[in-house]
């Protein structure tokens, strides 16, 4: 089984990236043959300083590693590093109805929250497509909130297949059940963004400790003083769902270990099991020196240039270009 995962470098990680994304795709890499990917090509549609650019891919790679990732079991590298990806795009962008993009969420999300509508983003979910089925992907690990666009690649993968012949495997979707899309700690309506304005609705991977205390101590409340999970209550459930990936423990465990405390003493505790939580990863991050991290990546680099050839080439030949 081939697995691939993939994620932006458009800003700095955080825990909704690692529980929603990361760590279940690493624990995948056990499961078959792996294969993760910093999507730098995709970043470009938020991120237009190249400095940045180059901080946050190295970045990305480091908590990659740092979260568990082994090198020599799967393939890490940077989406520009395997240029057929771009050529693929081409080709599936004239299966692609206009209709499908239309469409999206995504692209219908980010346009009313006031970024560009630029044909980049539009053409987004295209992307995402030739990066799953250039490799001939069997599974991918994706939050509730991209499942629309492995839906549509899918589709797009049984136009190209329908005619021109049968080439691409379908890629099956693998979404975690629990902490596939925690909240802001500022704004419970929406997911933690890398990219939101407000540093105080996420919690960074290499945030330090009294930084995480300041913003839990900040973190939205609803009405009432319950510590329970409740639809009708978005912010404390979204501050009690966090706790009990952290901690372990069951839905009813964590409602009754909180039953009878305020929000300062439930607050306290929550800040005090991220801290330990993020304590071993963020020692591992100053394991790997730029030689190092540039090498594990040009490894990655060959192994998927290798598939995304033969994947091309195939596609070549049975579009007629030589």
């Amino acid at each position: 089984m081939r697995i691939l995962s993939g994620i932006q470098s458009s800003g700095v990680l955080h825990i909704g990236n690692y529980f929603g994304m990361m760590r279940p795709a690493i624990a995948l890499q056990a499961e078959g043959e792996a294969f993760y990917f910093i999507a730098d090509y995709h970043a470009l549609t938020t991120v237009k300083d190249p400095a940045a650019l180059r901080e946050n891919n190295r970045r990305v790679a480091l908590d990659f590693l740092a979260c568990g990732l082994d090198p020599e079991r799967g393939a890490l590298f940077l989406q520009s590093d395997v240029p057929q990806v771009t050529e693929l795009t081409w080709i599936l962008s004239t299966v692609t109805p206009m209709g499908l993009l239309e469409r999206a969420h995504s692209y219908k999300d980010k346009v009313a929250r006031g970024m560009s509508a630029s044909a980049g983003l539009f053409t987004y979910p295209v992307l995402m497509a030739a990066d799953i089925l250039l490799y001939q992907t069997d599974l991918v690990p994706v939050g509730q909130d991209q499942k629309q666009h492995l839906e549509l690649t899918r589709d797009l993968a049984e136009r190209f297949n329908r005619d021109f012949g049968e080439t691409f495997k379908l890629p099956d979707p693998f979404i975690p059940k629990a902490g596939a899309s925690i909240k802001s700690l500022q704004d419970p309506a929406k997911k933690m963004s890398k990219s939101d304005e407000n540093a105080n609705g996420s919690i960074f991977l290499l945030d330090d400790a009294d930084t995480i205390v300041k913003k839990f101590k900040r973190a939205v409340t609803d009405s009432g003083t319950e510590i329970t999970f409740d639809e009708s209550r978005p912010a404390i459930t979204n501050l009690l769902t966090i706790y009990q990936i952290l901690s372990g423990k069951t839905t009813e465990e964590s409602v009754a270990h909180f039953e009878g405390k305020g929000y300062g003493a439930f607050k306290t505790e929550l800040a005090e099991a991220t801290i330990e939580f993020l304590r071993p990863f963020q020692e591992r991050v100053k394991q790997y020196d730029d030689e190092t991290l540039n090498g594990i990546l040009s490894s990655g680099a060959v192994k998927a240039r290798s598939i995304a050839a033969d994947t091309l080439a195939d596609v070549y030949a049975k579009t007629g270009i030589r």
